[in-house]
């Protein structure tokens, strides 16, 4: 009797597992997707379903955390923060460095958009920056647009130029996430009988660049002080968009309006051709346990930094705030800031 009930037990596992396996494939749709023209992850004309291209190369991150930040002003947001990865394939082998980010936005409709940046490290040692957008209809058909930026005289050179496609799955319990990078370059994307990514009306689109300082802006009062610490520079050299230099984010304190430490991960990622700007992208978390995701950019002497948190949090007045940096300056360990609020002149 005994014999037969475990028999029965693991007959009945394998079939909720092969129904999970069917559920996730029929979600997984055969055609293309057409982003919302607020994400249009720089596929607007339809972003084709991964595996229809050649696969070049896998990653495999493990992550440090998996922070649910809340319903912001874009919708239920989490963060995931990687460790050190892998990247393994035909034609890219190496490492995936720590601090990689993962913004996932799911809204009332189910559907999911996502940013992320990582920084590759080849085999050779040459750095692959990689900033990415994604969406899908659901969960289970998640679909990265990879942008890459890799040196322009190395042998990796044709990642800049690509079109590549990834399937993102995310494992929030075991704290990883997998990316399978497909060459799409020679797939026609056809937008008849199209997938097409709807959003609820009432939703605030989310940015993709930083804010820009308006001219008729002032330093108002103080914010937080800062104090940034920093790993070693992560330089790709000259790429498509100028000469690209990432500095990892390894945490950092928080004073002043608010108090609390700045977490691993994330990075300032610099332009360092003329006029040099910076992009940091990272997160803060406050004594109080609430995660609040910072972007601090533009040129120097106009750095603008922009907050995102849970709407119903203490300090949901940051999301709608206006605010000013002042430039990085010698810090313990990397660098101190200062934010302070910003007003109209008089």
């Amino acid at each position: 009797m005994k014999k037969t009930n475990a028999i029965s037990l693991v007959l009945g596992v394998l079939a909720s597992l092969a129904l999970a396996s069917h559920h996730a494939r029929a979600r997984t749709s055969q055609r293309a997707l057409i982003p919302h023209p607020t994400w249009d992850c720089a596929m607007p004309q339809g972003i084709p379903r991964p595996e229809t291209g050649i696969l070049v190369f896998e990653l495999e991150i493990p992550f440090e955390r998996v922070a649910d930040v809340g319903r912001t002003p874009f919708g239920m947001r989490r963060v995931a923060v990687g460790l050190e990865g892998s990247v393994k394939g035909p034609k890219l082998s190496g490492t995936v460095t720590p601090g990689a980010l993962d913004f996932e936005l799911t809204l009332a409709n189910e559907t999911v958009e996502i940013e992320q940046a990582l920084v590759l490290q080849a085999s050779d040692g040459s750095y692959i920056y990689a900033r990415n957008a994604g969406t899908g209809p659901n969960a289970e058909d998640v679909r990265i647009v990879m942008d890459f930026e890799a040196p322009n005289d190395s042998e990796h050179a044709w990642l800049s130029a690509g079109r590549f496609v990834a399937r993102r799955e995310l494992n929030s319990s075991a704290k990883a996430m997998s990316l399978r990078i497909y060459d799409v370059s020679s797939v026609a994307v056809s937008a008849v009988d199209a997938i097409v990514i709807t959003k609820p009306a009432d939703v605030a689109a989310q940015p993709w660049d930083y804010r820009r300082k308006d001219a008729s802006e002032q330093q108002g009062e103080l914010l937080i002080t800062e104090n940034v610490t920093l790993g070693a520079s992560q330089s790709v050299g000259s790429s498509k968009r100028g000469a690209r230099n990432i500095i990892p984010i390894t945490g950092g304190t928080l004073s002043g309006r608010l108090a609390g430490k700045i977490l691993m991960g994330g990075a300032d990622y610099q332009i360092l051709s003329p006029p040099a700007t910076i992009d940091a992208h990272y997160l803060w978390q406050t004594d109080d346990g609430e995660i609040i995701i910072v972007r601090n950019g533009g040129s120097f002497g106009s750095l603008v930094p922009t907050f995102e948190t849970r709407v119903d949090g203490p300090y949901a007045y940051l999301n709608t705030g206006r605010y000013s940096s002042s430039n990085p300056g010698r810090g313990q360990g990397g660098v101190a800031l200062t934010f302070y609020e910003s007003t109209p002149s008089r």
